[in-house]
């Protein structure tokens, strides 16, 4: 045991030095870290209100007293990016995290038992996939009502088909490999096979699809916040941020380009982090 403790400490290290010498992927776990940041601490960072209206500021372009402008209500940019922000992150991860705690039993049941269960699910999720994930954001958040909630709960379903479909992966891999044999062998019941055999050798994968399902859950919060079915005025979004900057694209520019920056720094960041991780966790699915 204590052999098997350092080989896994070895390879561990051996995949964060990796990892390390990926500079693009360095350079997108240090921009994800600044909006988790900034999300956490959006209080603290902000440097006013984001709701306040200033009348004697409106459309104010970029200076010293408000670094990104302001916007047709007088309202700091800076401080609604940063709220705006949080929303992103809360949406990103909670949406990921329902995707996670829904797909992932439902993906090793599948490719576990097979049969009945595994025909089952994916007819399910074949379904679910025959419409763009958008598409289905948008008409389960429509049925569901307009709030940043609705909107997570709604992005979280639509990301059950492909955690399902990589755990269910991943599951019919592991499942024939030697050491889940053994432990069939000495007895060990179904639960013990999928929780302490297969599902932990499976989480290189799932870290993974979590990388590139949080930037996918970025865009479809921005969205939805565009098209009135996530976060609600006065309520701070950069969906919201960049629906309301269309009536002002040539007074007021800044109010559609920073709004639009934070979302794509954001994607971009994860999928960067995405890309790296996938490298060195998961090297079956690397592109390199």
């Amino acid at each position: 045991m204590a052999l098997t403790g350092i080989r896994a400490r070895a390879a561990g290290n051996a995949k964060l030095r990796a990892l390390r010498k990926n500079k693009l992927a360095m350079t997108g776990a240090v921009i994800a870290v600044i909006f988790v940041l900034a999300a956490l601490f959006a209080p603290l960072v902000a440097p006013y209100d984001p709701a306040r209206a200033n009348f004697d500021d409106v459309l104010a372009a970029p200076s010293w007293a408000h670094w990104l402008g302001t916007d047709d209500l007088g309202r700091d940019q800076l401080s609604r990016v940063v709220f705006g922000a949080r929303a992103s992150m809360q949406v990103g991860v909670l949406a990921v995290v329902l995707a996670f705690v829904v797909g992932v039993p439902l993906g090793l049941l599948a490719g576990y038992y097979g049969k009945v269960a595994d025909s089952v699910v994916s007819r399910v999720t074949d379904t679910m996939l025959a419409f763009p994930f958008l598409v289905l954001a948008v008409g389960l958040a429509a049925v569901l009502g307009p709030s940043l909630t609705n909107a997570t709960i709604a992005i979280g379903i639509s990301q059950i088909p492909a955690v399902i479909r990589i755990s269910r992966a991943e599951t019919l891999r592991l499942k024939h490999v030697d050491y889940v044999a053994a432990a069939i062998a000495n007895g060990g019941g179904d639960g013990t096979v999928l929780f302490r055999h297969i599902l932990p050798n499976a989480t290189s994968a799932l870290i993974v699809q979590a990388t590139v399902g949080i930037p996918t859950a970025i865009i479809g919060e921005a969205l939805l916040s565009f098209l009135g079915l996530g976060v609600q005025p006065p309520e701070p979004s950069l969906g919201v941020m960049l629906s309301s900057a269309q009536a002002f694209l040539a007074p007021a520019p800044w109010m559609a380009v920073f709004p639009g920056l934070a979302v794509v720094a954001a994607t971009l960041a994860f999928n960067l982090l995405g890309d790296g991780l996938r490298d060195v966790l998961d090297p079956r699915g690397a592109t390199r």
